[in-house]
């Protein structure tokens, strides 16, 4: 009987083995069922995110085309820009325009503004009387466009307003303006230093790097603070002590960096950015990791995070440039946010790519640059919805790189290059996004100067400190 027992527990010890085995086996096989299924979701999302963000870079392509053909045609194009800005539909065809005769004796408080008011033939704008805080703080009277025998006169321009971009032709004229920015001539820097230049007064203006764009777009206009800060940026060049001829510096970027625009000229990678760039600091060697239609983020194309280790090891500078494509492609599930960081969003890509390159290069001197406001941002949002600002991308880039100790170039607030300015697409960015020749220049002076500036304040450091020290002793 005993051995029967035994027998028996034996066999119950067994049959249970088995069925909890079975029922492992059937909760491994649900968990991997779902796990598959959950794979398979995730797949079949981004395959729909790949295919709209194809379809908009195939959108953003036609606008390039749009905005190159609207360039010959400043007024035109102006005109173009302004629709865009206010929410207008951009279609083509006959312009609507309202109010034939003029607009007189007008006169204009709190913070309003006056824009892209069009008027043809001989109509006139005049004695509009904008007083103290008529138009003051953060209101501007810009992108009206007076053509044929039109004039704009008698107004009086006071406190912090401003007229910027108003395009006038044919026999109008210009009087008695308090205020008119972007008709004076511009001084390019000839190799000479002088102690009078004409830039001088706005030297405060453009040296705040914490204003945001919208504060310096009221004082001045894209095309002119552009021409401003480039003439800066040369003088601070041509005084540059440091020697970066045994250093290396590596670009990383997507097709402004690759400059995109110039693919059709033979050997046009001499104009990109990386390579003026090089010879303006006359380093040892400048790597050009730009890669057309790029972005930070995996939602999209060759993603800077998946490829930053192509970076060689003995670089002595990084420079990384990007969020443009990003701004064409992601929604707020892309996006993502800083609480969670989470992979395949912008904030998390981001996060990871700032800290794969801060363990990667530890004596490395790392720069994230803030992408160049472009209009063709606004144009592709007022035809998706779910696109967001430009603002929030170079907010998180900002926030990031302040956590990560990395220095910031922020193209964004600075107001230069801006497509949104007619003057500027027609002169320096005539696809709305990338440089010609011009355009590459002037940007690879602006990267060029803010190195030369970041090791003078280096320099100083040390100064800084002792000077510190030796007073606090003396006190």
């Amino acid at each position: 009987m005993k051995k029967l027992n035994e027998i028996l527990l034996v066999f119950i010890f067994m049959l249970t083995a088995v069925l909890a085995a079975a029922v492992g086996l059937k909760a491994y096989d649900i968990y991997d069922t779902n796990k598959r299924l959950a794979r398979e979701q995730e797949e079949l999302e981004l395959a729909q995110v790949m295919a709209r963000n194809e379809e908009a870079q195939t959108r953003v392509s036609q606008m390039q085309a749009e905005i190159l053909e609207l360039a010959e045609d400043k007024e035109e194009l102006e005109r173009f820009i302004v629709r865009i800005q206010s929410g207008e539909p951009v279609s083509s065809g006959d312009e609507t325009v309202s109010g034939n005769e003029s607009i007189s004796g007008n006169g204009i408080s709190g913070n309003g503004s006056i824009s892209g008011n069009e008027r043809f033939g001989n109509g006139s704008v005049s004695a509009n009387g904008i007083f103290d805080n008529g138009v003051s703080g953060n209101g501007s009277i810009s992108g009206n466009g007076v053509f044929g025998n039109g004039s704009i006169s008698g107004n009086g321009i006071f406190g912090n307003a401003s007229v910027s971009a108003n395009g006038v032709s044919g026999n109008g004229t210009l009087s008695g303006n308090g205020m008119i920015s972007g008709n004076g001539e511009v001084n390019y820097y000839d190799g000479s230093m002088t102690g009078s230049s004409v830039f001088d007064e706005w030297r405060t203006i453009y040296e705040q790097e914490e204003m945001s764009l919208e504060k310096r777009r009221l004082f001045r206009t894209s095309l002119e603070e552009t021409l401003e800060v480039n003439q800066a940026d040369r003088e601070r060049i041509a005084e540059n002590k440091k020697d970066f001829s045994q250093m290396k510096i590596a670009c990383l970027g997507d097709s402004i960096t690759a400059a995109a625009n110039l693919e059709g000229e033979e050997g046009y990678q001499q104009y990109a950015y990386p390579a003026r760039l090089k010879e303006l600091l006359g380093a040892k060697e400048v790597y050009n990791l730009g890669i057309g239609g790029s972005s930070i983020g995996r939602y999209w194309s060759d993603a800077y995070v998946d490829r930053y280790q192509e970076i060689p090891e003995d670089t002595d500078i990084i420079i990384v440039m990007g969020g443009t494509n990003d701004g064409f492609c992601a929604s707020d599930k892309e996006f993502g946010n800083l609480d969670e960081r989470a992979y395949r969003t912008f904030c998390g890509d981001l996060n990871e790519l700032m800290k794969g390159l801060k363990e990667k290069y530890p004596d490395t001197e790392i720069f994230f640059a803030t992408p160049l406001p472009n209009v063709l941002q606004d144009y592709l949002m007022s035809e998706r919805k779910y696109l967001l600002p430009q603002q929030k991308f170079v907010d998180v880039i900002i926030t990031l790189a302040k956590e990560y100790g990395f220095s910031v170039i922020d193209l964004y607030n600075s107001n230069i290059l801006d497509s949104h300015d007619a003057n500027v697409v027609a002169d320096y960015i005539p696809d709305g996004v990338h440089g010609n020749h011009d355009g590459y220049q002037i940007m690879a002076e602006h990267f060029a100067a803010r190195l030369v500036q970041h090791y003078e304040e280096e320099e100083l450091k040390p100064v800084r400190k002792q000077t510190i020290s030796e007073n606090y002793t003396d006190g």
